[in-house]
């Protein structure tokens, strides 16, 4: 007997970005504070968690879903991997990313569903809505820059014959 369970949470990025974050060893670790490994390609192996989590990645679709064969050291010896589909919908406010895990082992699928939501989705909308400060900060910075300099400039202009 299998388990499957299916959970969403609105992130505050672009699809694009959780995309590439997904598929990226250094923006994985960094998205959910601990250590992965990721070959971005159909048929690339990853591992999560310190080596709980590991698998390979069997589906692409480019800001849009990730499906991959999954499993956990905690899976009873033997066990087939489980699907992971992840799917990415923009919303107004960020996107929607929706976790859909099949064939989980029997009487997992409660744990694996909280750790979704503890160890993925929290982490990543701190994760996301830091980049996004920092992308608001660096854009103010420029414009606050570009001010400058045409204030600047402004002032060195000749000025007017009498």
């Amino acid at each position: 007997m299998t388990e499957s369970i299916t959970i969403s949470a609105i992130i505050p990025a672009t699809p694009k970005d959780i995309y590439a974050a997904w598929l990226d060893s250094k923006k994985h670790s960094a998205m959910t504070g601990e250590k992965a490994t990721i070959d971005p390609s159909i048929g690339g192996q990853f591992t999560a968690w310190e080596d709980f989590i590991s698998g390979t990645t069997i589906e692409l679709d480019p800001g849009h879903k990730i499906v991959q064969q999954w499993r956990t050291t905690d899976f009873p010896a033997g066990s087939p991997d489980s699907t992971l589909e992840v799917t990415l919908e923009d919303v107004e406010t960020g996107t929607n990313v929706t976790i859909m895990h099949t064939g989980i082992p029997d009487g997992q699928g409660a744990e694996l569903k909280d750790g979704w939501k503890e160890f993925y989705f929290v982490p990543m909308k701190k994760y996301f809505k830091k980049q996004a400060g920092g992308k608001k900060a660096a854009k103010k910075a420029s414009k606050k820059a570009s001010k400058k300099q045409a204030k600047k400039a402004r002032g060195k202009r000749a000025k007017p014959a009498k």
